[in-house]
């Protein structure tokens, strides 16, 4: 039996190891934001699809993130999915010392969404606005799933995704994607 030297197995794995394997997946990167009388938006890479008919998405918000009380007030939420030019909005989105309200949306350009209110930054590849549908139970997490009610796609632009807690970028060859 061949033993592969550099894999590490770990009965129970500690937080930093824990985070360290999630890292290994790519992911891409996106901005949620929710609108009303406190704007509020956070860099997020743990968005996915789940289903096309209702058309659903899910984001997980940390319970003691300030998003997660917004969410659960306002009941919609915006998701602007990052090209690769946006690293320094990912970045900005994800300093937890950054100026909160309102300001936090001046080192970006952002429209409102038309539906919910919600910024949504200009230039992504994808912005889309949710209605919240459900919520889960996600340990430290909730698990949020919007229902999505409007969608714009720029489809000629690079993305920006995260792998091993490093920004990387990805440029697809468009002339393969089947219509």
């Amino acid at each position: 039996m061949n033993v592969d030297n550099s894999t590490v197995i770990r009965p129970m794995a500690d937080a930093k190891s824990l985070r360290r394997a999630f890292g290994t997946f790519a992911t891409g990167c996106t901005v949620i934001t929710t609108g009303g009388a406190s704007p509020h938006a956070m860099t997020a890479n743990s968005f996915t699809s789940v289903s096309l008919e209702p058309p659903l998405v899910l984001i997980c918000v940390d319970r003691g993130a300030v998003m997660h009380q917004c969410l659960t007030s306002t009941g919609s939420f915006g998701v602007s999915v990052l090209a690769a030019h946006q690293e320094a909005a990912a970045l900005h989105f994800a300093d937890r010392w950054r100026a909160l309200g309102a300001a936090q949306f001046e080192p970006v350009d952002w429209t409102p969404g038309r539906l919910t209110g919600a910024p949504l930054l200009d230039g992504t590849l994808a912005s889309l606005e949710c209605e919240l549908w459900r919520t889960y139970d996600g340990g430290d997490h909730t698990i949020f799933i919007g229902k999505v009610i409007s969608l714009h796609q720029q489809t000629d632009r690079d993305a920006l995704l995260v792998f091993k807690g490093k920004f990387r970028q990805i440029s697809p060859d468009w002339s393969e994607v089947p219509a």
